[in-house]
C-alpha cells in the first residue's frame, strides 16, 4: 500500500510527489486521467519540430526566489521577456495599456496631456486597475478610462468569462491594469525564463524517483471510493490509511452533491502557417474582433530555424462536464459560497488535502501553485 496517493500530475501534484519521495522517502502513487504527465503545462514537438504548449501558452515568471531555485533543480533556463500586443481599431498596440500605448492610439498632444495627469495623480511605475480608474472625476482621465474599458477590457472579458468586468471578482480584473510606465513587457517579475527543454522535461525529472509510481489514463473514481458517511477513503477496495492529495475539481470528489461549480473552458485550434513568422510577438490579443481572444505563435517562445510556424487560436466557452477541460474557475460571490460548502465537507476528512486551482477554486499562476505546494508540504506533510 502507498503512503500517499495524489490525484493529478500538474505542478501541484508533481511538486508534492517529488518532495514526499525525496525528502521523506515515502511511497507515492500518482493517478492521472490523461495519457501524459504535466497537466496543462504539458508541451511537445509538433510535425514542424516546433515546441508547442498543448493547452495554451505557459510563460514562467516569478518574484519568488525559492520557486525559481526549486525548479532550477530540474531544468536550465533561457531568459524570456513576454510581450503582448492588442489589435485595436486596425492596429496592434502594446498591452498592458501603458504610456507607450497612449502615444500609439492618441494624437501626440492628447497623449502628452494624459501622460502628465496619470503621473501627477498616481506617480510613475504604478499599476492602476481599470475599475479603479473608472471612478475618476477628472474629465480627461475619465475619457481615458472609458476608452481603455471599451476598447480593451469590456469585450475581451465578455469573450473570456461570459460576464461583464464589473461582475467579475477584482482579483481577475486587476490582473491586467493600466501601467504608468514605458516598459512594454507583459510581466515585471525578477525571474522571467523558459525551460531550455520545455516543461514536460521538468515533470519527467521531477517524477523520476523509485518511490513514485504513476497510473496514466485512469480516472481516480476507477480506483478510489469515498465513504462520505464515515469519512473514510478506499483504494482498490481496501481502506486507505495514508493521505490523499487531491488536485482535481473539488465538486467532483464529492460527487457534485451541492451542484456543479462553474468553470470556463477553451476550444484550442492549432494551425501550421507556410511562412517563417506569422506575427510580431508571441501573443496578440483580439478584444473586439473575431470570436477568438488571442493568437499565440510558439516560435517566439522556443526559437527554431524553419520556414513554417505554428499558431494557436483560443475560443473561450462554457465548461461542459465530462466533455471539456476546466481551465478557469469563475469568480463570483455565488460560486465562492458554493465552493465553501465543498471545502467544509473536505475539512471533515482527516486524510484529505486539497491543492491547486481546481481543488481550491482559485486562480493560481504557475509560480503561485508551486509555492503553495511547497508550503503545504512543509505545513501538512513534513
Amino acid at each position: 500500500m502507498f503512503d500517499y496517493i495524489i490525484v493529478g500530475s500538474g505542478f501541484s501534484g508533481s511538486v508534492m510527489a517529488e518532495r514526499i519521495a525525496k525528502v521523506l522517502n515515502k511511497k507515492v502513487l500518482i493517478i492521472e486521467k490523461r495519457n501524459h504527465i504535466g497537466g496543462n503545462c504539458y508541451d511537445y514537438k509538433d510535425v514542424n519540430n516546433i515546441t508547442v504548449h498543448k493547452y495554451g501558452p505557459h510563460l514562467f515568471h516569478t518574484d519568488y526566489k525559492e520557486v525559481f531555485d526549486y525548479l532550477s533543480n530540474f531544468t536550465d533556463w533561457q531568459p524570456y521577456h513576454h510581450r503582448v500586443l492588442a489589435f485595436i481599431d486596425g492596429k496592434k498596440v502594446p498591452i498592458p495599456f501603458n504610456l507607450n500605448t497612449l502615444f500609439e492610439v492618441f494624437p501626440k498632444s492628447l497623449a502628452e496631456k494624459l501622460e502628465r495627469k496619470l503621473i501627477d495623480k498616481y506617480s510613475y511605475n504604478l499599476k492602476v486597475p481599470i475599475l479603479e480608474l473608472l471612478k475618476e472625476e477628472d474629465k480627461d482621465l475619465k475619457f481615458l478610462s472609458n476608452y481603455v474599458y471599451d476598447k480593451i477590457f469590456k469585450n475581451y472579458t465578455a469573450k473570456q468569462w461570459g460576464l461583464k468586468p464589473e461582475n467579475i471578482d477584482p482579483q481577475v480584473t486587476a490582473r491586467v491594469p493600466i501601467c504608468i510606465t514605458k516598459d512594454n513587457r507583459y510581466f515585471t517579475d525578477k525571474y522571467q525564463a523558459i525551460p531550455n527543454e520545455g516543461y514536460t522535461k521538468i515533470f519527467e525529472r521531477m517524477l523520476n524517483h523509485p518511490k513514485i509510481k504513476i497510473m496514466l489514463k485512469t480516472d481516480f473514481k476507477e480506483v478510489i471510493d469515498i465513504d462520505y458517511a464515515n469519512k473514510k477513503i478506499y483504494f482498490m477496495g481496501q481502506e486507505f490509511k495514508g493521505k490523499l492529495i487531491f488536485t482535481g475539481m473539488i465538486d467532483e470528489i464529492f460527487d457534485f452533491k451541492y451542484g456543479y461549480l462553474p468553470y470556463r473552458s477553451l476550444e484550442l485550434r492549432f494551425e501550421t502557417i507556410e511562412k517563417e513568422f506569422y506575427q510580431e510577438v508571441t501573443v496578440v490579443n483580439y478584444p473586439n474582433d473575431y470570436d477568438f481572444t488571442r493568437i499565440t505563435e510558439f516560435k517566439h517562445i522556443h526559437p527554431i530555424m524553419t520556414n513554417k510556424t505554428t499558431i494557436l487560436k483560443e475560443y473561450p466557452k462554457s465548461y461542459q462536464p465530462n466533455i471539456d477541460i476546466p481551465y478557469y474557475p469563475v469568480f463570483t460571490k455565488e460560486n465562492q459560497e458554493l465552493y465553501n460548502k465543498y471545502r467544509e465537507e473536505a475539512g471533515k476528512f482527516d486524510n484529505l488535502i486539497l491543492l491547486g486551482r481546481l481543488a481550491e477554486y482559485r486562480y493560481y499562476d504557475m509560480d503561485d501553485v508551486i509555492k503553495r505546494a511547497l508550503e503545504v508540504f512543509e505545513e501538512r506533510i513534513r
